[in-house]
């Protein structure tokens, strides 16, 4: 079993050590829709020179997940106009179905989410060492339906592909990250999907 870690707390240490010194550091925040970056982009921009990295293989159909990017889009489009940059990789769903095979008919949050995790933290990993990023995390911890725990985890199992790049330990539900992630997704009207994004959790 896990022991458990305050993570919220970790970050807190961490943001304040940011504040006191010269430098901001850069950070590559992987997304998984615009509502949840809302509330992690707000809590960190004042921190961090941050790129968002929206590469989500598990969304399907291809038109949600293209509706989702361009919401993704919209929010920083309209919120941190020339302050937040964004990337994106080709669409490949292959890519998730491969991640996952066999684990098809495992229950939500189980095994299968666990490699839906390491398949897009691992891309991160990889693209925060081949940009040269001092930080790289994700926003997925903001979710009440996401274990941070495990997240985490399998964060810092990433580090051997991230070169100098350091995981970012969150856990973004804290002090009401969630609950503040939906107040400003209604300030700009941005649209809240129903489920994760693969196929076997809308079933």
């Amino acid at each position: 079993m896990e022991q458990k870690k305050n993570f919220q707390k970790k970050l807190d240490e961490l943001l304040e050590t940011i504040k006191e010194s010269s430098k901001t550091p850069s950070l590559l925040l992987h997304s998984c829709c615009g509502p949840c970056s809302s509330y992690v982009l707000d809590y960190l921009k004042d921190y961090f020179h941050i790129t968002v990295f929206y590469y989500n293989p598990n969304i399907d159909p291809e038109e949600e997940y293209a509706h989702r990017l361009s919401e993704q889009k919209r929010l920083i489009d309209t919120v941190y106009p020339g302050s937040v940059e964004l990337l994106t990789l080709p669409y490949d769903h292959e890519e998730f179905l491969s991640a996952v095979k066999g684990l098809e008919g495992e229950p939500e949050g189980g095994a299968r989410c666990e490699e839906c995790f390491r398949l897009r933290l691992e891309k991160t990993a990889q693209l925060a060492k081949e940009k040269g990023f001092d930080y790289y995390g994700t926003t997925l911890t903001v979710s009440p339906h996401k274990n941070a725990m495990i997240l985490n985890r399998v964060g810092h199992e990433t580090e051997a592909s991230s070169g100098n790049a350091v995981w970012l330990e969150s856990d973004f539900k804290k002090k009401n990250g969630y609950l503040k992630s939906i107040e400003l997704s209604k300030e700009i009207d941005l649209y809240r999907q129903v489920y994760c994004g693969c196929e076997f959790a809308r079933l």
